[in-house]
């Protein structure tokens, strides 16, 4: 968008938990909402000016919400009340069907809605009651959406660094008469993986990334994947790594660029490819979701 501002927008589930913006060299950190409950996802929507994000709430309670702001921090209402979702994590707005997508941990779902809050959808449940809650491989995290393709991918993460991480596929519409836990079209792309929490598509390379906060050698990692493999074998590279708990992670395809954040308290820039890695923020409290935007001149 010619003529607009890059900025980042950065949730903070510490501190009291707070959503602020800054510059993509780190420059012009700004609070826009605080109060937020362990916030986990965020999304913008420059054409509407509005930000979005995710309250995980209390992760035992069926809690969750997804609230909205303007891109300033004003006029904050939710859209998605708690008791709707139970614990929300990464949020992607998908501008081809202007619908909100995200990861429902302990409720085991993938989950959308329009843009107010309404038609709240399942699209994929991995499991029902408590005895399947306790089992953290139904906990579903990341999501990400392939609009040209007409597929849903998300990321179920299991217990922590157990080597149980899945990340997975179907169809962005549930296939006619079935119901969302036996759709009968999921694919399993990576599985055994450490710890995989947030995706990112970038759909100009055909490219799927994902941040992984389990222990090295594979986990402290953002990692790539083709989404076309030419012989059908799924294979990934490692392209960052030594992050303190990966958790965010946000793509500029026209700018070459990509934004991580950890738990560690840092946000870090890089090239797509991994290259030119450096920090533009540090010890910002224990940071979870980011998002870039280009905002309209004024």
């Amino acid at each position: 968008m010619t003529g607009g501002r890059e900025r980042l927008f950065v949730l903070e589930a510490s501190g009291g938990g707070r959503l602020f913006s800054v510059d993509p060299d780190g420059s012009g950190r700004t609070v826009l909402v605080t109060g937020c409950r362990i916030p986990d996802g965020v999304a913008v929507d420059v054409g509407a000016g509005h930000v979005y994000w995710t309250n995980m709430g209390v992760p035992a309670e069926n809690d969750g919400s997804v609230e909205r702001a303007d891109l300033d921090g004003a006029n904050r209402t939710t859209i998605v009340p708690e008791g709707v979702t139970h614990t929300p994590k990464q949020l992607h707005l998908e501008a081809a069907d202007r619908k909100l997508y995200w990861g429902d941990r302990e409720g085991m779902r993938v989950m959308r809605c329009d843009l107010d809050g309404s038609n709240v959808e399942t699209l994929v449940r991995t499991g029902e009651g408590d005895d399947d809650r306790r089992d953290e491989t139904n906990w579903c995290v990341g999501v990400a959406v392939d609009p040209v393709g007409g597929r849903l991918y998300w990321s179920q993460k299991g217990p922590g660094d157990a080597g149980r991480g899945r990340i997975l596929r179907a169809g962005l519409a549930l296939p006619a008469g079935r119901p969302p836990d036996r759709r009968g079209d999921v694919e399993v792309l990576f599985e055994e993986l450490p710890e995989p929490i947030d995706l990112e598509l970038d759909l100009k390379t055909r490219a799927l990334y994902w941040t992984d906060r389990g222990d090295p050698p594979r986990g402290n990692t953002v990692n790539r994947a083709p989404l076309d493999p030419p012989d059908g074998r799924w294979t990934s590279e490692i392209l960052l790594t030594h992050l303190m708990e990966g958790i965010g992670i946000a793509l500029d395809p026209d700018g070459g660029r990509m934004y991580v954040t950890d738990l560690g308290g840092s946000v870090y820039a890089a090239g797509l490819d991994g290259s030119e890695r450096h920090e533009i923020l540090a010890a910002q409290g224990n940071l979870t979701g980011i998002a870039h935007a280009v905002l309209q001149a004024a």
